[in-house]
C-alpha cells in the first residue's frame, strides 16, 4: 500500500525556525534588508523604460536622458553589490551552520546504544551524517532570503503592472495562476522522494563501507561480482530516486516556460489591441512587458526554490528522526556519577534477550571480590560475551541487576563508570595513524615515559623498535599494516596505558602465536594486579590461575570454581580442558 506524500508539518517549520534560523537572526534580517535594496534597485529599469520612450524618445526632452542613465547605473551598481554581499554573507554562515549540524549530529551518534550500532551499517550512520543536513544550507543560505525577494518583486512588480492596466494584468495572472496550482502538487511528490533518496543512500552507502572494510573477504571468496550487482542495484534505486525529481522539476520549469510564453502572447495581442485604439502607448507597452517579465522571473525562480526548501526539510526530517534518538546517558534514571572504582561486582539474578522470547542469559547470579580475576568458558554462542557486554554496561539486563560496589548500573552515568575501564576486545580495533596515536588513545596525556613503559610491557616495543619509525610507525586502517598478534599487543598496551579500575579481555591473546602469548600472559599478570577482571578464553590454558571459573552453557551458569577444582569434578569444564590438551 501506497503510504501518503508526507507534508512539511507546523512541527518541522517551528522546528527549522527555533533551532536554525532564531539563533541567525540579526544575520537573516541583514540578508533580508539586502534582498530588498536588491531588488528595489532592480525595478528603476522598468520603471524608467516609460520615460525613456514617452518623454526622452518620442517628446524629444534630451535633458532627462543623463539624470535617467545616471540613476540606472547607480541602481545597477547597487543591485550588483548587494547580490555580492548576500552571497558571501549568507552562502559562507550556511556553510558553517552544515559544519556545526554535523558535529552536532555526529557528537549524538556516538552516544547512542550500543544497541543501535549493532543493528545499523555504520556507513548509513556515516550518511546520516554527513549528507542529511547539507539542504539546510537553503534555510540560512540564499535559498531562503531569495523567496522572501521573490515574493517582494512579485508583488512590487503587480502594483506597478496594475497602475498601468488593471485588465491586462488580469489577463496575464490567469496562466501564472495555473502555474502555481501545477507547482503545488508538484511539490508535493518531491518531498517523500527525498525522503527516500536519503534513506537509499545511506544503505548503498552502508553496504560500501562493509565491501571496502572485508575487501580481502571478498576477494577471497571471489565475491567481486556479487558486490558490483548489489552496488549497481543500489546506484540504480538512486537515480530512479533522481530521474523522478528531475523529471518533475524539469517538468514544472517547462510548464513555468509555457505558461509564460501563453502570457507572453496573451499580452502582446491585447495590448497591441490597446495602441491601436491608443488606449496605451508604446512606453507603458513596453514597461508592462518588462515589469511582467520581473513577475513571472520571481515565481518560476521560486518553482526551484521551493525546491530546494523541499529538499532542506526532508533532511531536517531525517536529522530529526536521528537526534531524537535517546542516547545512554538520556535514561533518567542515570543519576548517579560513579566514584573511584574498588571493583567489587554482583550479577544478581540476571536475564537478558536480544530478541524477545529467546533468552540469552538466564538468572546469572554471581559476586567478585574486588582485585580478583574471573574466567568466562563456554561454547561459542553460549553467552559470555554478552554477560561482559553487560558488566561494562554496553548492555542493561532485562530482569536483575548488576552492580558494581553495591551501585546499581542502570544509574550510573556511563561516562563516569567507564573512564575507570579498560577494553582487550577479540577485535583488535585500531585506527588509522601511528602506534603511538593509538596507544595515547586511551590516555592523551600520557607522558613518553609512560608510552614506553606500556608499550614494553605489552611486548610493543619487541616488533617496533625493528621499524624505522618506531612508535611513530604508521599502520593503516584498523592497523593493517600490523599483523595479527602485533594488533592484539597493541591493544592490550593501550589497556596497560589506560590503567582501568575493571578490566575486560574479551580472547585477549586469541591472535598470538605461543611466543607471543608467553610474553603478554606476563605482562597482563602485572596489569591484572589489584584490578577486577573479566577474561573471556576459548584457550583454557590462558585462565587456569584465576579466582574463579564460570562455565556458560545455554546462558546458564553450569559450572563455578577454580581450576583444580573444575577439574576434579570431571563436568564440562574437564571435557572442555582435554579436548584442547588432547589428553
Amino acid at each position: 500500500m501506497k503510504k501518503p506524500a508526507k507534508r512539511i508539518s507546523s512541527n518541522s517549520l517551528r522546528s527549522a525556525f527555533r533551532e536554525i534560523i532564531w539563533p541567525r537572526r540579526k544575520l537573516v534580517a541583514l540578508g533580508l534588508l539586502l534582498i530588498v535594496i536588491n531588488r528595489m534597485s532592480g525595478m528603476v529599469l522598468p520603471a524608467s523604460t516609460k520615460f525613456l520612450i514617452d518623454d526622452v524618445l518620442v517628446k524629444k526632452e534630451g535633458s532627462l536622458l543623463v539624470p535617467l542613465l545616471g540613476g540606472l547605473l547607480a541602481a545597477t551598481s547597487l543591485q550588483a553589490l548587494t547580490s555580492f554581499l548576500l552571497t558571501k554573507l549568507l552562502s559562507v554562515e550556511a556553510q558553517h551552520l552544515i559544519a556545526e549540524l554535523r558535529a552536532k549530529v555526529h557528537s549524538h551518534v556516538l552516544r547512542l546504544p550500543v544497541r543501535t550500532f549493532e543493528e545499523t551499517k555504520s556507513g548509513e550512520l556515516v550518511s546520516r551524517i554527513m549528507n542529511d543536513v547539507q539542504g539546510v544550507r537553503n534555510l540560512v543560505g540564499t535559498g531562503l532570503v531569495q523567496l522572501f525577494g521573490g515574493i517582494l518583486t512579485v508583488i512590487i512588480s503587480l502594483f506597478f503592472l496594475l497602475r498601468i492596466n488593471a485588465a491586462m494584468t488580469a489577463l496575464a495572472l490567469i496562466p501564472m495562476a495555473l502555474f502555481a496550482v501545477v507547482s503545488t502538487r508538484a511539490f508535493k511528490r518531491l518531498r517523500p522522494a527525498f525522503r527516500e533518496r536519503g534513506k537509499i543512500s545511506a544503505e548503498v552507502n552502508g553496504r560500501l563501507t562493509e565491501a571496502l572494510g572485508g575487501i580481502r573477504i571478498v576477494k577471497g571468496f571471489h565475491a567481486l561480482e556479487r558486490e558490483n550487482e548489489i552496488f549497481q542495484a543500489g546506484v540504480l534505486r538512486i537515480f530512479e530516486n533522481v530521474k523522478t525529481t528531475l523529471t518533475t522539476s524539469a517538468a514544472v520549469t517547462s510548464l513555468g516556460t509555457f505558461f509564460v510564453g501563453v502570457a507572453s502572447v496573451v499580452i502582446l495581442g491585447y495590448g497591441g489591441h490597446l495602441m491601436l485604439a491608443d488606449k496605451l502607448s508604446v512606453g507603458e507597452l513596453f514597461s508592462f512587458t518588462l515589469f511582467l517579465g520581473f513577475l513571472v522571473g520571481p515565481i518560476v525562480q521560486m518553482a526551484n526554490i521551493g525546491t530546494q526548501m523541499t529538499e532542506a526539510f526532508a533532511g531536517l526530517d531525517r536529522t530529526e528522526e536521528l537526534l531524537s534518538q535517546p542516547g545512554e546517558d538520556d535514561d533518567p534514571l542515570r543519576t548517579i556519577d560513579m566514584p573511584v572504582v574498588r571493583g567489587h561486582m554482583t550479577f544478581d539474578d540476571v536475564s537478558f534477550s536480544y530478541v524477545e522470547g529467546e533468552p540469552v542469559l538466564k538468572n546469572i547470579a554471581f559476586d567478585v571480590e574486588p582485585g580478583t580475576v574471573v574466567a568466562l568458558v563456554g561454547s561459542s554462542g553460549s553467552g559470555k560475551s554478552t554477560l561482559a557486554a553487560l558488566a561494562v554496561s554496553f548492555l542493561s539486563p532485562d530482569e536483575g541487576r548488576v552492580t558494581v560496589d553495591g551501585v546499581d548500573l542502570r544509574h550510573v552515568k556511563l561516562s563516569s563508570y567507564r573512564s575507570q575501564l579498560g577494553l582487550v576486545l577479540q577485535d583488535e580495533f585500531l585506527f588509522d595513524g601511528t602506534i603511538r596515536e593509538n596507544l595515547l588513545f586511551a590516555r592523551p596525556n600520557a607522558s613518553e615515559e609512560e608510552v614506553l613503559d606500556a608499550a614494553k610491557r605489552a611486548y610493543v616495543t619487541e616488533f617496533s623498535d625493528r621499524m624505522p619509525d618506531g612508535l611513530d610507525t604508521l599502520i593503516g586502517e584498523r592497523g593493517v599494516k600490523l599483523s595479527g598478534g602485533q594488533r592484539q599487543r597493541v591493544t592490550v598496551a593501550r589497556a596497560i596505558l589506560s590503567d582501568p579500575r575493571i578490566l575486560l579481555l574479551d580472547e585477549a591473546t586469541s591472535a598470538l602465536d605461543t611466543e607471543s602469548e608467553s610474553y603478554i600472559q606476563e605482562s597482563l599478570e602485572t596489569l591484572l594486579q589489584g584490578r577486577t577482571t573479566l577474561v573471556i578464553a576459548h584457550r583454557l590454558s590462558t585462565i587456569q590461575r584465576a579466582d574463579l571459573i564460570l562455565v556458560i552453557e545455554d546462558g546458564e551458569i553450569a559450572e563455578r570454581g577454580k581450576h583444580t577444582e573444575l577439574m576434579a569434578q570431571e563436568g564440562r569444564y574437564h571435557r572442555l580442558y582435554t579436548l584442547q590438551a588432547r589428553i
